[in-house]
């Protein structure tokens, strides 16, 4: 029995000795497996995200991956995101920036036109239309032109004239020149050009010395037919209008430009050109003519413009586009239209700085041209604007707290100083100018003023609101007056305290 109990506590032993042994040798190696693991992860670099952020939303935070409230996935943000951004800036990961389309383009220095885009009506030079008209009753006994549209020549005949005063006055001639008097000669010739014949046809009747019963009319230009109005064997008179020639190796089109937009249209400026009806191709011309009278009804100004056509595809009365460009600056910034944030006060970009940072700064804007607008002040030849994608940078930036700088900076002129400069631009300036339109049932006016160097304006001709158009002083457009002129919350701009500026002779004048 003893042995047997022996037996029993060495087996007893021997089972509790191996399972010490794996568990121990267990722990161990997980320790190891551990340890192993930590090192290959310190080893290899990998950054430990300190949360994890929504893409559309910086305030919505979690500790571990997921998703957002919209459904998009969760972005890791390390301790060195937010590191290399400027002031009020902020540091975008390649990541977002993918799934954000950042797009940017460069700021432009160059030529700034405003183009203008119209619609007109193609019509005859009318430099080069010609009127057809008899200088003596008669009847219409050859007609050689048969309808409207017909091509004529330079001295092709277009009708034969039977006409008893014209027969008359060539047997008076010819009784005149067997008379051998050399005034009646001279009386009688000039009779018969003041009738309507020409030179060659008086040469070939002293020829001839035989009457003829019909005279031709000929063609004094090359052209089409246009507004025939006779046809073969009428009486006609000189008040009668026989038809009219016209020339198509130039035409005319009449377009029509906004009230708005009619200051910035000037005789020269160059103009584009499509018609429908001749697809894929274009035309360019030029401002021939700027109509004095606006029309009531549209309030749109009529404008002439000359284009040369040696192939004659367009036709009168055919439909045009045009697009005139007004230069408003030779030298000037831009950048795309859609790269600008509109605000109430201000307006604003997204500056690209690199390497994923981005910062929303205050630009001051001019003139709007097709895609692109004027830049004033705010950036720099070269720069990188963001154009998709910008205001959900903009909003991520500290731009609100740079405002509340600069209006607390604000003194009581009305200046803005900049943190980072001392030079203001005043919301009001004082200028002179000529009125080129008065419009006081509107309350606006369009001055041509000078140029405006505290906010660095060049020449030009604007229509501005008027503050106080009952408080106007008698004037009228040409006069040349100073006035004040002062920049809205809105963008508008207002003239107020108008006065005439009366020049040097015409006061001594007034004394006198």
């Amino acid at each position: 029995m003893k042995a047997l109990g022996v037996i029993i506590l060495l087996i007893v032993a021997f089972t509790t000795g191996v399972a010490i042994q794996k568990f121990v040798l267990g722990d161990a190696q997980t320790m190891a497996l551990s340890g192993n693991e930590s090192e290959e992860q310190a080893s290899s670099g990998e950054k430990k995200p300190m949360y994890w952020v929504a893409p559309m939303d910086k305030n919505y935070r979690r500790d571990k991956p997921g998703k957002s409230p919209m459904g998009m996935d969760l972005i890791p943000v390390y301790e060195e995101d937010n590191q290399g951004a400027d002031e009020g800036g902020v540091k975008i990961s390649p990541v977002v920036e993918n799934n954000l389309g950042v797009r940017t383009a460069l700021v432009q220095r160059g030529p700034f036109d405003l183009q203008i885009e119209t619609v007109g009506y193609v019509g005859f030079d009318e430099d080069k239309l010609t009127h057809v008209h008899s200088r003596v009753d008669g009847w219409i006994e050859v007609l050689s032109v048969t309808s409207e549209g017909d091509s004529v020549k330079k001295g092709q005949t277009l009708y034969e004239l039977y006409s008893p005063a014209l027969v008359n006055a060539q047997e008076e001639f010819l009784s005149a020149l067997r008379s051998g008097n050399r005034s009646l000669k001279n009386a009688s010739r000039s009779r018969l050009l003041s009738l309507g014949l020409t030179p060659s046809q008086i040469k070939r009747l002293e020829k001839r010395k035989k009457v003829d019963q019909r005279i031709r009319e000929t063609a004094e230009q090359s052209g089409i037919v246009e507004n025939l109005k006779v046809r073969e064997g009428m009486f006609i008179k000189p008040s009668t209008d026989v038809m009219s020639i016209g020339n198509l190796d130039t035409v005319w089109v009449i377009a029509e430009v906004f009230e708005r937009q009619s200051s910035w249209v000037q005789p020269g400026q160059k103009v584009e050109m499509t018609a429908e009806a001749v697809p894929g191709h274009t035309w360019e011309g030029s401002v021939d003519y700027i109509y004095p009278v606006l029309d009531a009804k549209t309030r749109t100004l009529r404008v002439r413009i000359r284009f040369d056509n040696p192939d004659q595809a367009l036709k009168p009365n055919m439909f045009a586009n045009l697009r005139i460009l007004a230069p408003i600056a030779e030298d000037t910034l831009s950048i795309p239209k859609e790269a600008l944030i509109r605000g109430g006060r201000y307006n604003r970009v997204v500056l690209s700085q690199g390497e994923g940072r981005y910062k929303s700064v205050l630009v001051r804007v001019g003139m709007e041209a097709g895609k692109n607008v004027q830049i004033l002040e705010g950036l720099n030849e070269g720069d990188k604007v963001v154009t998709s994608a910008q205001f959900l940078i903009d909003s991520e930036s500290n731009i609100d707290a740079e405002i509340a700088r600069m209006a607390e900076r604000a003194d009581d002129s009305g200046e803005l100083t900049n943190s980072s400069e001392q030079d203001s631009t005043p919301k009001m300036v004082s200028a002179t100018g000529q009125v080129k339109q008065l419009m006081t049932e509107m309350a606006m006016i369009t001055i041509a003023h000078d140029p405006i160097e505290a906010w660095q304006w060049p020449s030009m001709s604007m229509t501005f609101t008027l503050s106080e158009p009952d408080k106007l002083p008698d004037i009228s457009a040409g006069d040349r007056v100073s006035f004040h002129l002062s920049e809205t919350d809105d963008g508008d701009y207002l003239v107020s305290k108008v006065s005439p500026l009366i020049p040097a002779t015409k006061k001594a004048a007034t004394s006198n």
